[in-house]
């Protein structure tokens, strides 16, 4: 089986094989870790939508590389058998973009909170962007930090009182739909654990956009969230952007959807850029290629001497 494909099947059954059926179940991406989230936690939901696009995908377990940051949503790496990385803080960016780069061949999803994403990790998204590597990156966007028990997140709304704003939030929220859009992002999407098949449809685009694909989730926190973003009441606002027979490829429209806040909960693809293509990390593979011509890496421990600091040993 090619490490593209998604046909065949992987448990042997009598009778001639269905050519459609997929190469993995979901549960052959499970780790054998459980997880520990808090109970009825949309970080669940999350998992399972990924569970069911990894086996639609039909990329095995070792090639698929999976970075994520500190925090409740850091945790789902760690949950899913793959190449693991636990970043630091808000550095699971520039790692998921450094392996894509070392090895192209590899599947890399990045994932991160809002705090992780869009509070000290808020400066990698611009440069994500514009860079275009084709890595995934999932943010579960719970509106609160809730590892560290319930303080302001960059995306809590004004007026939300927590452990860090007792008398009230006085700052307006972060919009990661519109921040990433106006970074220059070409594929930008959101979803919701309550909508578990659309969520899994939306990974898997985001995963064969060739280019950088950023997808926001709205993950209740049951703990220290607010009554009003539960599943139950996601699933009664949310609204397809299908509804409205929204071209993604109008980046001004997706703009204004994106600003449209509201009761609303809009899912689906906001943009997607026809010239998407991984231009940059083309370019860059191309010249490594060239650098070494053809010649396989050097061995690592002779680059590092280059860099060492006083006199070498020997």
């Amino acid at each position: 089986m090619s490490p593209q494909s998604g046909d065949g099947n992987s448990s042997q059954a009598s009778g001639p094989p269905n050519e459609n059926a997929p190469a993995f179940a979901p549960r052959d991406f499970k780790s054998g870790r459980k997880p520990i989230w808090c109970p009825g936690c949309g970080d669940y939901g999350v998992l399972t939508a990924l569970y069911r696009a990894l086996s639609i995908l039909g990329r095995p377990p070792e090639e698929i590389a999976f970075v994520s940051g500190i925090g409740c949503s850091g945790r789902i790496s760690g949950y899913v058998k793959s190449f693991g990385f636990n970043a630091l803080h808000g550095r699971a960016l520039p790692i998921a973009q450094g392996i894509k780069l070392a090895r192209p061949d590899l599947l890399v999803l990045a994932a991160g909170g809002d705090g992780d994403g869009f509070s000290i990790g808020g400066g990698h998204i611009a440069h994500a962007a514009r860079r275009n590597i084709d890595i995934t990156y999932l943010v579960l966007d719970n509106l609160i930090y809730g590892l560290t028990k319930g303080q302001l997140s960059p995306t809590s709304k004004q007026g939300l009182s927590t452990a860090s704003s007792p008398g009230g939030s006085l700052e307006k929220p972060i919009n990661p739909v519109l921040t990433t859009l106006a970074a220059g992002a070409s594929f930008v999407a959101q979803g919701t654990p309550a909508d578990l098949d659309g969520l899994a449809r939306l990974i898997v685009e985001a995963v064969r956009f060739h280019g950088f694909a950023f997808l926001n989730i709205h993950t209740p926190c049951v703990t220290f969230g607010q009554p009003e973003e539960s599943i139950r009441l996601q699933k009664e606002h949310m609204h397809s952007l299908d509804e409205f027979k929204h071209d993604p490829t109008d980046y001004f429209r997706a703009l204004r959807l994106a600003a449209d806040r509201g009761s609303k909960l809009y899912t689906g693809v906001f943009y997607r850029n026809p010239r998407g293509e991984e231009e940059l990390s083309r370019q860059i593979r191309e010249q490594n290629e060239a650098a070494r011509g053809g010649a396989p890496a050097p061995d690592r421990g002779k680059i590092l001497e280059r860099f060492q600091i006083g006199p070498k040993n020997g």
